[in-house]
């Protein structure tokens, strides 16, 4: 169970087991993802039929991958209207928040006459990964699907395995509400290369998003280049910043909430209180007793979790930015005040009635975030996951001539003679 600690060295110890959980172990698993990948790029839908049969279904049949739309419409249509109204509202409120990342396209006339800009273009074709089996996450559909569609994507795909032929009904409902454009039921690196390489059922898409095991990741890595991806994700993790002014019921429920993820997620309690720390833990405590997935609590809590009491705030804050949450959340007063000094974080979610779990789902940020630390240099998933950006550029005569003896001089400091003359002749 969950431990409290205080002393400097037992926190980096435990900083210690944080960068450890994170690294991926691809074990004998990369050579299993290579010899797909290639059998795919070479065999296509024939290769695609035989890894779904042996790994999903076997009563699979390629003609019939492509999921259709009135199935989509039937799940939707069969859901209660609680459960209609729910997926409606969280696509309006995602739709809401990313409308406002969408950029446009700009130039300016700068004061030696160069006319410069910037052309914003949506990437044309995506495919969505979207895990099966184990647990099914709609909101996960509705996540990567609808920044692709404010972006203006002319295509997206979207794959999801269907073991033994069933695919969970929220998923598809949540894919009508999302508007995909093609539902395939396929999963694992099978798909990542299939989207990749593209097959005879299956269209090449030019960047593939969305979660999945130690299989998708790798087939993903193996394809990056030939097409574009947004990141590796790693275990989920959340860290909480408190002070006295914190509600330990809210706390506790927090940190369990995202524990719950799996065995190896991370809940992470800075706090300045230690009266408080302990009345959390006990907190904590209650509510695990009555917990559902109590095993995985069990292993989350008892390796990859600590309340950490601090002195202040600021040791407090410290700790988190080496951490990098995904998520982070602020329980204290004020929170706001604390933004500046917060630098490596996925989404903050700020004051004592933000929980993670709105944000998950209904808030309308994106709830595909950085993982493991990767918030020192990644952002969550939006609208700019789905554009790509060109330069624009164009000199007047006068503003060539204002620049050619710098370039000449520039081009021959780099041995470059030819980019020096390209310049050159134009004055000459």
């Amino acid at each position: 169970m969950i431990e409290i600690i205080k002393e400097k060295k037992d926190i980096e110890e435990f900083f210690k087991v944080l960068k450890k959980r994170g690294a991926v172990n691809s074990g004998n698993f990369s050579d299993t993802v290579k010899k797909i990948v290639a059998d795919i790029e070479k065999n296509g839908d024939t290769a695609l039929e035989e890894y779904t049969k042996k790994f999903d279904n076997p009563n699979f049949d390629i003609k019939n991958i492509e999921i259709k739309k009135e199935v989509l419409k039937n799940a939707f249509d069969s859901l209660d209207e609680n459960t209609k109204n729910v997926l409606m509202r969280a696509k309006e409120r995602i739709y809401s928040y990313h409308m406002h990342q969408k950029r446009d396209s700009w130039m300016y006339e700068d004061s030696i006459g160069a006319s410069l800009g910037m052309k914003v273009t949506p990437i044309e074709k995506v495919g969505v990964y979207v895990p099966g089996g184990k647990a099914s996450y709609p909101s996960s559909v509705l996540m990567n699907i609808i920044p692709a569609k404010v972006a203006g994507c002319k295509l997206i795909n979207m794959v999801t395995p269907a073991p033994q032929g069933n695919i969970n009904k929220l998923v598809l409902a949540a894919a009508y509400v999302a508007e995909v454009d093609h539902v395939y039921q396929v999963g694992g690196a099978q798909a990542i290369a299939a989207l990749a390489f593209g097959t005879k059922s299956i269209e090449k898409v030019d960047k593939i998003v969305g979660p999945g095991n130690i299989f998708v990741a790798l087939a993903k890595r193996e394809v990056y280049g030939l097409v574009g991806i947004d990141s590796i994700a790693g275990p989920s993790e959340v860290c909480v910043i408190a002070d006295s002014s914190c509600n330990p019921k809210f706390v506790a429920a927090d940190l369990l909430a995202q524990a719950e993820h799996d065995e190896i997620a991370s809940s992470t309690l800075f706090i300045t209180d230690e009266e408080k720390a302990k009345k959390v833990r006990e907190e904590l405590i209650n509510y695990y007793n009555n917990a559902e997935r109590k095993a995985i609590l069990e292993k989350s809590l008892t390796n990859f979790s600590k309340i950490i009491v601090v002195s202040d705030m600021k040791e407090a804050i410290e700790y988190a930015n080496r951490v990098a949450p995904e998520h982070l959340e602020l329980a204290v007063d004020n929170p706001e005040i604390y933004i500046d000094s917060i630098n490596n974080a996925g989404a903050i979610f700020m004051g004592h009635y933000s929980a993670e779990s709105f944000g998950d789902y209904m808030s309308g940020p994106n709830h595909v975030l950085p993982t493991v630390a990767t918030a020192r240099f990644f952002s969550p998933l939006g609208v700019d996951d789905f554009v790509k950006k060109t330069s624009l550029q164009m000199l007047t005569k006068d503003a060539a001539m204002s620049l050619v003896d710098d370039v000449d001089k520039f081009a021959k400091l780099e041995g470059l003679t030819m980019h020096a003359i390209a310049a050159r002749v134009r004055k000459e």
